[in-house]
């Protein structure tokens, strides 16, 4: 009943919303109010009557929609505007703009001026909680349009913003720069966290005060787009936000590939947001007629802080973005820190059997398995030659698969089918479909080139990797897709523009993916590229889930998982037990449990109270993962500012929890002195609390018969009681 009355409130609203506007039409003349609204927010746009179309708002929802006419700044009738300043949706060259940018053109007959106004817009609703604004614009001058597209998420406050651009001259027209999105934002003061990072250094943050001048987050890497920085950020309004204060909105371009953010601060201390693919190298050349649509920039808003932004975001990506984001995950045994690349048939088949006796679901084979002219012995050899290695395995995969069901559990396998190694059959036969200049030295990373996917022929090649093992091994559950190398030396034998190679590489790329899901649309498979190097939303439409680091150091993880966490939900995140680190199994364990679990450990070398531990901790997790996975996540202790590390995940209905604990730092007496305060509690409920994960022949120090309210959890905390003995402490909070 709740839910009929909020949906016949919310179209009493539209329709008033849409009267309101249209009342507005008739008594201004041309001018032309478009409100987008989310359940919180709201992004509101209009047309004078020159027919400029401008953002004059972005933020909290007004009770009244007519009062978004009494903003101060927005765009005024007869107000001069020779500065430059006016607040374009989506800013063009070469004619009355002062600023950067988001979209620049050279016209067919050589003129580079572009001037967009507005013509028409409608609104699509795909269901209750999904509308889509389009509005045209186009050049008074010249056949030349876009259509910008606003798609809301009404419930998760989730936008996400792309344009269409299309023409009809007597020629071709050079597109230079084409962003996804143009933002306007008014604030005293503004403040970016932004990232960076490397190989097993990822999602380093970084915030500083913005200042007048352009800011740019972007990369040129090809493939691995997020190695040094990803394409993710927040930007706090008036002060850095807090987890649980302050204004911040969170962008992420939706595109694995070259990505570029402009913020520019202007002169008149407001702040223009311009997001999209990276025009780097990249002019393109589009046809009459021809349709070019950019990828979506994503953003959230939030008034009440980082955390309730998080939760937006990740609801946002549960219930929409993510491949099966609302199933299930398979905990999993890798073998590549037991063998690396030395493993035969009955080493598999040993560790296929530890796989059942730890009780994990699925045993994966990592790199090595195939090659055998040029055998994958090691990183410099066979890449690209997925011909079963017969000297490993004379019988196949197959006979790997059969072993794991015999067993019981699942088999998943390792792929980079992106690459290609100098050394190996594929190159020899097929030089043209490398990635290199012709005439240049080739330059490797990892001992490997990219292949061109901008070829059709390489599509299908990559295609037929993954549909090969799949029709020759039908019970093969669970792919790890890896992507170790950048883009050296771009250039493809395949196309006649080179200009157009950074955009059809990741065309193509997604061609593939689409024809693979296609065919195999819920096979769990890990986004890895030699850890975070391409982490994305647009990526997270064909992958479960992705591989934040290789760096596995259970107290680097908690740093790189938390930040991790702002952007993508738990149920992503691939965590893996490893030797890595100096922590004993236990803590090892207790953090990988903050999202998707695995072990990459020797099974065998494990002592009788570490097996039993892991077994007992799986158990555990398998009662949980369900709240892990789905559940709200509240940000406790920041380790940056805490010598511990603290979040609990809480399901919808706030009747069960799981709280992790860690210590952070080793000095003497560090630890949870005070109590920690809870979130996301009912306060009217009452809770009992009770520790999982004890280590064999040890005692907890919670008294799990006690009792707490909801608001005494919240108000006045509970003391995990972590410290230099008890470094990891995981609490299951349960209703009573």
């Amino acid at each position: 009943m709740k839910s009929k009355i909020q949906l016949i409130c919310r179209s009493v609203s539209y329709l008033l919303l849409i009267s309101l506007c249209l009342v507005n039409q008739v008594g201004k003349a041309q001018d032309i109010t478009i409100p987008v609204e989310t359940k919180n927010n709201a992004l509101v746009l209009q047309v004078n009557q020159n027919k400029d179309l401008s953002n004059i708002y972005i933020g909290k929802k007004l009770g009244n929609p007519a009062e978004y006419e009494n903003i101060p700044g927005h765009y005024k009738q007869g107000t001069d505007y020779s500065d430059g300043t006016l607040n374009s949706a989506y800013s063009t060259a070469g004619s009355r703009n002062l600023f950067e940018p988001a979209v620049t053109v050279t016209h067919a007959d050589g003129n580079k001026s572009l001037d967009l106004r507005y013509v028409s817009h409608k609104v699509t609703r795909t269901d209750n909680n999904v509308s889509l604004l389009s509005i045209l614009v186009k050049d008074p001058v010249y056949n030349f349009e876009v259509v910008l597209n606003y798609k809301s998420y009404y419930n998760e406050d989730v936008i996400e913003q792309w344009s269409v651009i299309t023409h009809q001259e007597k020629g071709n027209v050079i597109l230079h720069k084409f962003a996804s999105a143009n933002l306007y934002l008014q604030s005293r003061k503004y403040w970016l966290t932004q990232y960076h990072g490397d190989w097993a250094t990822e999602m380093k943050p970084e915030e500083v005060q913005l200042t007048h001048g352009i800011k740019t987050l972007d990369s040129k890497l090809g493939t691995r787009a997020n190695l040094f920085q990803p394409s993710v950020f927040m930007l706090s309004l008036d002060k850095p936000a807090t987890e649980d204060e302050g204004t911040v909105l969170y962008g992420s371009v939706e595109w694995s590939g070259n990505f570029r953010v402009d913020l520019e601060l202007d002169n008149k201390d407001n702040l223009r947001l311009i997001a999209g693919m990276n025009n780097y190298a990249s002019d393109y050349t589009l046809k009459p007629k021809e349709v070019f649509t950019t990828p979506a920039f994503l953003y959230t808003m939030s008034d009440k802080g980082k955390g309730d932004a998080s939760r937006n975001l990740h609801n946002w990506a549960r219930n929409y973005r993510i491949l099966d984001g609302k199933g299930n995950r398979l905990t999993l045994l890798n073998n590549w820190e037991a063998t690396y690349f030395d493993f035969d048939e009955p080493k598999l088949f040993e560790l296929i059997k530890d796989t059942k006796k730890l009780g994990v679901d699925l045993f994966l084979l990592d790199d090595g398995w195939f090659a055998n002219k040029y055998p994958r012995n090691g990183d410099v050899t066979g890449l690209g030659d997925w011909g079963v290695n017969k000297k490993k395995l004379p019988n196949g995969v197959a006979s790997l698969v059969q072993e794991a069901t015999k067993n019981g559990v699942k088999f998943g396998i390792w792929i980079e089918p992106e690459m290609v190694s100098p050394k190996s059959e594929l190159y020899e036969k097929h030089p043209d479909w490398v990635v290199k200049q012709p005439q240049r030295p080739e330059h490797y990373l990892r001992n490997q080139l990219v292949l061109d996917l901008t070829n059709p022929k390489v599509q299908d090649f990559v295609y037929g990797i993954v549909d090969d093992l799949f029709t020759k091994n039908p019970d093969l559950a669970y792919v790890k897709w890896d992507c170790n190398t950048v883009v050296f030396n771009a250039y493809s034998a395949h196309l006649k523009n080179q200009s157009h190679f950074y955009i059809e590489y990741m065309r193509g790329l997604y061609q593939v993916l689409e024809r693979i899901r296609a065919k195999y649309p819920k096979v769990p498979m890990m986004l890895c590229s030699g850890g975070g190097g391409r982490v994305d939303y647009a990526a997270l439409k064909y992958f479960t889930e992705f591989w934040p680091s290789d760096n596995t150091d259970p107290l680097e993880r908690i740093f790189m998982q938390w930040e991790y966490s702002y952007f993508y939900p738990s149920v992503t995140s691939s965590n893996h037990v490893t030797d890595w680190g100096k922590q004993p199994i236990k803590f090892r364990t207790d953090v990988a449990m903050m999202g998707k679990l695995g072990f990459d450990i020797v099974v065998s070398k494990l002592s009788a109270n570490e097996l039993k531990f892991c077994q007992n901790a799986i158990k555990s997790y398998d009662a949980v993962k369900s709240v892990i996975w789905q559940g709200d996540l509240y940000r406790l202790a920041d380790p940056r500012v805490n010598s511990i590390a603290s979040l609990v995940y809480i399901d919808d209905k706030k009747s069960t929890g799981v709280m992790f604990n860690y210590l952070v730092s080793n000095r003497y007496g560090e630890g949870s002195k005070l109590p920690v305060r809870l979130k996301g509690l009912d306060p009217n409920k009452t809770y009992r609390i009770k520790e999982l994960n004890i280590y064999p022949e040890t005692k907890t120090s919670i008294d799990e018969t006690k009792s707490y309210t909801g608001d005494f959890l919240m108000t006045v905390g509970f003391n995990p009681e972590v410290n230099e003995k008890r470094t990891s402490v995981v609490l299951q909070i349960n209703e009573i």
